[in-house]
């Protein structure tokens, strides 16, 4: 029986099984010499040769089986570097002037029989598995091809699922402590790990006092918070932040001895290390489409936590935030979580259903239906938040160009103004209504906008009101559809399906009475202060499709201003009219055009599926993944907080910069709401447009037909309008330049790399010789392919089946059907 250490592992088993077991497994060791470029040669000694650690050199390859390279790690990550990492970033990315080829010993030669790898796609994914074979402490490992060539949609879901997810998961306990109270957003003075504890949870306070004394080292600060929790506490304890305490469930230790052990929860990533409002839903969502439905479910309970202990889902369970919620979102992850658990655990499935509803109806009145959030005129809601000073979480200088004036006013700096200000020794009534707006806009979830600049607490926002309204008939369809007629508040009062439908009946006409415009065939948000409706166009609009709440008729004309919105790479947060002129004085925001945030896509996506335009839906969960897709190909695995979906960039120059993108080597964590998105975006992809994203087919190519069926059915202005957009998106993608080249930042697949790296091509080492030595085409020979041929397609390209011949030289398919198995790709060479 052949040796298991000799055994192949999956090739795409995740990093924890393919570096651990088989070929890699730790016990598996031979003593080799290395070339430059780090791939093992066999040893020399004879007892060497056959102790089961490789295989014997052949005098030839296998012509048909897959190809595996034999490397030596730390030589090869240093070579790698130095020859590709030319602006030393750690990195391998599309900006770096290398080569791009290296070569490789193959495993069946024992190293002695080399193989050229190329392009960054490639080379950076050699890069990536390296560090993480270092992880593992491999000294030497079999590095299968298709870990190199395999396709970036399999290979980015894969890095999610088995690397991401877990790299940003938390628990609030002893054990997670460490990791969960660094907090890079600390500005004060005192840096100390700290703890808030809800007045009356005294078995936790005394947990975590106990898991302070043990763990000395820590220096833990454990601290009761007060019954009531007003803005003026808050702020006195800005100079001693620390995190907030979330659910914890009763366990038994090794020991038999009861304990507690926190509710996980995943957090954005970055210096996001906490857990955040709307970020946990859409994460959440993520997690259920990768069947990590328990986190999921932690996520709904820490959120009950939050409401009951704090009052509201908190902006993030850090002390600076506890006067802030954000957008409300609970009872759709409820439900979600609910229909995905055990069937066969009914009677408690209902019951936590029932807790998680009661601490949304508590949340519903509480703080979303009462003063000051609650504009009493129009009974809609605002993001409207208490506070005092200013919110410490922020840079030291974010406010400088506000403050400044004051401070010169007062005769002072502003770090001395910003103490009297803070203490309230300085009073600026100015100031105070500028703050009151700000702590608004990241109530919002939206910081910052010039949609909301200067006026966001006195907004009734369309996206508020739909999130509520959705509130509304979820709670009423629970009763109805899981709880059979019965629910109770906290306080014992009786929950009546009738009664939750005519609240929601009454909001859906106040949205359509205050923020609906037939003549834009959009919603727009409604100011209470000058009761007038504002004209800022917002993608949130798509959110009344989500909810629910929009009519049939609605819905169409929204569909009809959906050009408003949609670019090459998903939707723009709002129109570059709307945003208007940005110059030195008045720079961008990054929740205005030209970006687009994982949130957004994701709602628009089920708003289009909710009213039966599921081709729409497709197109759009396309566009954004093409963005995904491309930056992970081009930029060595990046998965960032956001994108310019005009440039098709994440390399942006706007307040707070882009997280997600600082890292070495491998990308970790990737960004929580941009992993969620990728994940079920691929949910609404047919397997035509799924088999396109592998091969990056541009969005405008892959829906030409579509595109131009939807603007035939709009007036004169509105096709010039939205030409215009889509040419200025376009021609901005093109305009990111590097070394003088305008393409640079096309993503191109070379017609023979789709050959040459297809699994199941016959892998002859010297026909592949001769393929490298023959000149390349230029960049402009490459795609698109415009020949009017016919071919047979390999059985497989980037592991996917592929089956039939194909026609090229034919306009892009108009909407791709689940049912049609089809792909266009270039034209392979002869």
């Amino acid at each position: 029986m052949m040796d298991k250490r000799r055994e192949s592992n999956e090739p795409t088993a995740p990093p924890s099984t393919y570096y651990t077991t088989g070929r890699n497994s730790p016990r598996s060791r031979t003593r080799a010499s290395t070339t430059r470029t780090g791939s093992v040669s066999a040893s020399h000694a004879k007892n060497d040769l056959n102790n089961g650690t490789i295989p014997r050199r052949a005098s030839y390859e296998d012509k048909g089986k897959h190809r595996r390279f034999l490397i030596d790690v730390e030589t090869t990550l240093a070579h790698i570097l130095e020859q590709e990492d030319t602006n030393g970033d750690f990195q391998i990315t599309i900006n770096d002037m290398g080569p791009k080829t290296l070569s490789l010993g193959t495993a069946d030669s024992g190293g002695y029989k080399r193989f050229q790898i190329r392009g960054n796609y490639m080379l950076s994914n050699l890069l990536q598995e390296l560090a993480l074979a270092k992880d593992f402490g491999r000294k030497y490992v079999v590095l299968d091809e298709e870990r190199l060539n395999e396709n970036p949609v399999s290979r980015l879901s894969r890095m999610i699922r088995h690397i991401f997810w877990d790299g940003l998961t938390r628990c609030i306990d002893g054990d997670g402590l460490e990791a969960i109270c660094s907090d890079s957003k600390n500005r004060s003075k005192d840096v100390a790990p700290r703890i808030y504890i809800p007045y009356n949870e005294h078995e936790i306070y005394d947990y975590y006092k106990q898991v302070a004394k043990d763990k000395s080292h820590l220096n833990l600060d454990v601290q009761y918070l007060p019954k009531d929790i007003t803005p003026e506490y808050v702020k006195s304890i800005n100079e001693k932040p620390g995190i907030l305490a979330l659910a914890m469930h009763k366990v038994k230790d090794d020991k038999g001895n009861t304990t507690f052990k926190g509710v996980p929860f995943v957090v954005p990533g970055g210096r996001f290390n906490e857990m955040y409002g709307w970020d946990s839903y859409f994460e959440a969502l993520g997690l259920m489409a990768d069947g990590r439905i328990e986190l999921a479910r932690g996520m709904a309970e820490n959120f009950a936590y939050e409401i009951k202990h704090y009052g509201k889902i908190l902006n993030a369970n850090r002390s600076y935030y506890l006067s802030r919620s954000q957008p409300p979102l609970l009872t759709d992850l409820a439900i979600k979580v609910y229909e995905k658990l055990d069937p066969t655990k009914e009677k408690e499935n209902k019951a936590w259903l029932r807790e998680i509803l009661k601490s949304a109806i508590k949340e519903y009145h509480n703080v979303w239906m009462s003063e000051p959030r609650l504009d009493k005129k129009t009974m809609l809601s605002r993001y409207r938040p208490e506070g005092v000073g200013i919110p410490p979480e922020t840079e030291a200088s974010h406010f400088d160009h506000i403050i400044s004036k004051f401070a010169k006013k007062h005769g002072l700096t502003i770090p001395e103004f910003n103490d009297k200000y803070n203490d309230g020794v300085i009073k600026e009534p100015e100031l105070d209504e500028y703050f009151l707006h700000d702590r608004a806009v990241r109530e919002s979830g939206h910081d910052t906008t010039y949609r909301f600049e200067g006026v966001c607490a006195n907004l009734a926002t369309v996206d508020l009101n739909a999130l509520l309204y959705k509130y509304e008939t979820d709670i009423a369809d629970c009763i109805t559809d899981y709880l059979g007629d019965d629910l109770e508040d906290f306080d014992g009062n009786k929950q009546s399906a009738a009664e939750w439908s005519e609240r929601a009946s009454k909001r859906r006409e106040r949205i359509d009475k205050y923020l609906w415009n037939e003549k834009e065939h959009l919603y727009f948000d409604y100011d209470t202060v000058k009761e007038e409706m504002t004209t800022y166009e917002s993608v949130t609009a798509y959110w009344t499709m989500w909810a629910g709440c929009a009519s049939p008729e609605q819905a169409s004309k929204l569909a009809q201003s959906l050009y408003k919105f949609e670019v090459t790479g998903g939707l723009v947060s709002g129109t570059e009219k709307s945003r208007g002129h940005i110059t030195l004085d008045r720079p961008n925001r990054q929740w205005d055009f030209p970006f687009g945030w994982a949130p957004h896509q994701i709602l628009a996506w089920q708003a289009f599926e909710n009213y039966g335009m599921s081709d729409i839906a497709c197109r759009l969960a396309y566009r954004f993944l093409y963005t995904i897709t491309k930056a992970f190909v081009d930029f060595n695995g990046v998965v960032p907080e956001k994108f310019d979906v005009v440039n098709l960039s994440h390399q942006v120059e706007v307040e707070y910069g882009n997280v997600g993108v600082d890292f070495k080597f491998v990308p970790r964590e990737g960004f929580g709401w941009m992993n969620a998105s990728f994940e079920l975006g691929l949910t609404y992809l047919n397997m035509n447009s799924r088999r396109a994203l592998g091969t990056i087919t541009d969005p405008d190519t892959l829906f030409a037909k579509m595109l131009q069926s939807e603007i035939a059915k709009l007036s004169a202005a509105e096709q010039r309008e939205a030409s215009l957009i889509r040419r200025k998106s376009t021609i901005a993608a093109r305009k990111i330049t590097h070394g003088g080249d305008a393409m640079s930042v096309v993503t191109k697949i070379n017609p023979e790399d789709i050959m040459r790296q297809s699994l199941n091509m016959p892998k002859s080492p010297e026909a592949l010789d001769n393929f490298f030595s023959s000149p390349r085409p230029d960049d402009d020979d490459v795609i698109p392919v415009t020949v009017d041929e016919t071919f047979e397609l390999p059985s497989t390209v980037f592991g996917e089946t592929v089956q039939g011949s194909y026609e090229f030289g034919e306009p892009a398919p108009e909407a791709p059907d689940a049912s049609e198995d089809t792909l266009q790709v270039p034209t392979p060479p002869n």
